[in-house]
């Protein structure tokens, strides 16, 4: 009787540490992710004719994070790429973003025949890297070292969840929020974006 009581006990410990560690991943990367920062940003590129299918950027974005936290390091050293390198490539994307939201400029050309249509951004930039860019990916090989595959594995399929939920409530928060609120907000965003971009530089020089 004594050994099935300290077995349960022993079980309910590890639960208790799994969910725990699974609440801290989903935290760590809803935080990296910044889907709530991110709301303004989309609404503002789907105004400018972006157009995008919520499940295709929700899948993509969560093979591109479970890929890279099954063969992440392994992807990078085929292409003799290393995680750094990486990490400032994407926030290079992140910082034309940005700026093109600050200064209502195009930077990222358009194909001419597409011109004045609209163009899908389901992969490129929403999938990456707006969501699972450089910071996120760098962020999960990270987590590697202090937490299990398959706590990692839930706090990423939970953020996709999160991510698809707020992607079917873009057209819900467009209407509620006035053009010139979309236009401020969008601008103070793309300060944000700056911000991260530079910081993602510095972290990785």
């Amino acid at each position: 009787m004594g050994i099935w009581l300290n077995f349960a006990f022993i079980l309910q410990t590890l639960e208790a540490k799994t969910m725990a560690a699974i609440l801290s991943v989903t935290v760590i990367l809803f935080s990296v992710i910044d889907m709530i920062g991110n709301v303004p940003i989309i609404i503002g590129m789907k105004k400018e004719g972006l157009k995008f299918n919520e499940t295709v950027v929700t899948l993509i974005s969560a093979l591109i994070m479970v890929a890279f936290l099954f063969f992440g390091s392994s992807i990078l050293g085929v292409f003799g790429i290393d995680t750094s390198s990486f990490a400032i490539a994407g926030s290079l994307i992140m910082f034309f973003i940005g700026l093109e939201m600050i200064l209502n400029i195009k930077i990222f050309k358009e194909d001419p025949e597409t011109d004045g249509e609209e163009r899908s951004g389901s992969i490129v930039p929403l999938a990456f890297p707006l969501l699972a860019g450089a910071g996120t990916l760098t962020t999960i090989i990270s987590l590697k070292a202090e937490y299990d595959t398959y706590s990692i594995l839930a706090g990423i399929i939970i953020n996709a969840v999160i991510i698809f939920t707020l992607l079917n409530s873009i057209d819900w928060f467009s209407k509620k929020l006035s053009p010139q609120a979309i236009n401020t907000i969008r601008k103070v965003f793309g300060i944000i974006l700056l911000a991260i971009a530079i910081q993602i530089v510095k972290s990785n020089i």
